[in-house]
């Protein structure tokens, strides 16, 4: 006979015969329900469904849903900020267009401080390319399996010429992407504008949107959280991080990088990308130095320098300043920021942070632990 497992889901037990003045009350008396492999399979099964076409919907709506979460982001990291200016009586309508006004500044200034070397950089990137090749062909050639010779790189793809040729495509590709970026940019700005516009509503109607009282109170303390947390995080690391940005600054200088601006503002926005980021901006460093100085010690100074000052300031500074209340694993954010990356391209890789940071302090604030908790009116 085969073993069917007990459905059973409640069960009504006998009343006690009433005593006088006293009322009688039943409770309702609930049996585990217990389920076989089938059942398990089943539900494991749609809950990987589930999973697969949730994460093929964001891969596919990546141009629209990209620019919106990095719109909340940044309207939950301006959001103590809005919350500081609603209480000096700045209505919500104006401090939402103050803040958002300023962060587009902070962004326009950051793009003009860019344009000017980074054109520099593109005229003088055919002499930087040839004076490259001369520097490495000695080593190239003693790699005899190699077969590379000055002629090489005279003629055919890798050539001067084969490289202007193709300016043309690369050109098109760019101007191809030019319009999808201003369209994400225009969808980003007005996301920002209206959800920090709105962000009370909308905390008011996620809190409602729960009809137990207990349930109400944890999403209060979530979202208080969660905002604590991308805001203090976010303003200790953009000033630490604007430091570093100095530090390599003087570093190109005294190294003898041409352009030192423009690698101190490089290292401030990849510090923001853990990992990824200082190893780009290290390499880069390295083959920057190794061009502009004959011998090789001299090249890797920079380099060098950048590692010692990030690695003093990533196990030293920030830790101390922001203590353990943040620390996070650093293999789960090493496995969001490649799988973001892989979503959602280079602004997916910088929103691997924060949303590593979001799911951490759901997690660390739905545990069971005596918090106080906040006063709920009503």
């Amino acid at each position: 006979m085969a073993y069917e497992p007990e459905r059973t889901a409640q069960v009504q037990p006998l009343a006690e015969p009433a005593r006088s003045g006293e009322r009688q009350e039943t409770k309702p008396v609930y049996v585990r329900i217990e389920r076989d492999n089938l059942d398990l399979a089943r539900i494991w099964s749609v809950i990987g469904l589930f999973t697969i076409a949730v994460l093929t919907v964001v891969y596919t709506m990546s141009a629209v849903l990209m620019p919106i979460t990095l719109a909340v982001i940044v309207g939950l990291i301006l959001g103590l900020a809005a919350d500081k200016l609603h209480k000096i009586g700045v209505p919500p309508l104006l401090s939402a267009i103050f803040l958002s006004t300023l962060f587009g500044l902070g962004v326009f200034l950051i793009v003009n401080a860019l344009a000017e070397p980074v054109a520099a950089l593109a005229q003088s990137a055919p002499d930087m390319v040839q004076g490259a090749v001369e520097r490495i062909m000695p080593y190239l050639q003693r790699i005899e399996w190699l077969r590379i010779t000055p002629a090489s790189f005279s003629s055919g793809p890798v050539s001067m010429e084969g490289l202007l040729a193709n300016t043309g495509s690369v050109l098109q590709l760019l101007a191809a992407g030019l319009t999808p970026a201003l369209v994400q940019a225009l969808i980003f700005f007005a996301a920002l504008l209206l959800f920090l516009m709105g962000r009370i509503h909308l905390r008011k109607a996620l809190i409602m949107a729960f009809r137990d009282r207990e349930k109400r109170l944890t999403a209060i303390r979530i979202l208080n959280a969660i905002e604590q947390a991308l805001g203090f995080y976010f303003a200790t690391a953009a000033l630490v991080y604007a430091s570093i940005g100095g530090v390599v600054t003087v570093i190109a200088y005294f190294g003898g990088l041409s352009m030192p601006v423009l690698w101190g503002v490089f290292a401030f926005i990849s510090s923001f990308v853990p990992y990824l980021g200082f190893a780009l901006m290290t390499l880069s460093l390295g083959a920057a130095g190794i061009l502009s100085h004959e011998t090789l010690i001299l090249g890797v100074l920079p380099a060098l320098a950048f590692f010692l000052v990030h690695l003093v300031t990533e196990n030293l500074v920030i830790p101390g300043v922001m203590g353990k209340r943040l620390e996070m694993n650093p293999f789960i954010i090493f496995v969001a920021i490649i799988f973001w990356s892989w979503m959602w391209g280079a602004v997916g890789a910088m929103l691997a942070l924060p949303l590593s940071l979001i799911v951490m302090t759901i997690i660390n604030e739905t545990l069971p632990d005596d918090r106080p908790t906040p006063h709920l009116p009503g």
